[in-house]
């Protein structure tokens, strides 16, 4: 296999990208729930386990709190 090599500015934008990208997908996911939540009475709503929406929130501010770490390390 070849071995690929980044210097360290690259990676560390390739880092932040995925960040943010997994941030914004668990932020579309829980506004999807908000807006329309499944319930009884809307069985074709979007369905989160309440587990999984505190799961979701938490690490939205995680990543949030190492975004801010890392820009403020540069």
């Amino acid at each position: 296999m070849e071995k690929i090599e980044l210097d360290g500015e690259t990676a560390d934008r390739i880092t932040v990208l995925c960040l943010k990208e997994h941030r914004d997908f668990l932020i579309k996911e829980l506004e999807e729930w908000e807006k329309n939540r499944q319930k009884d009475f809307n069985s074709q709503g979007y369905w989160l386990h309440l587990k999984e929406v505190a799961k979701h929130a938490l690490l939205i501010e995680s990543i949030n709190i190492l975004l801010k770490q890392y820009f403020e390390a540069k």
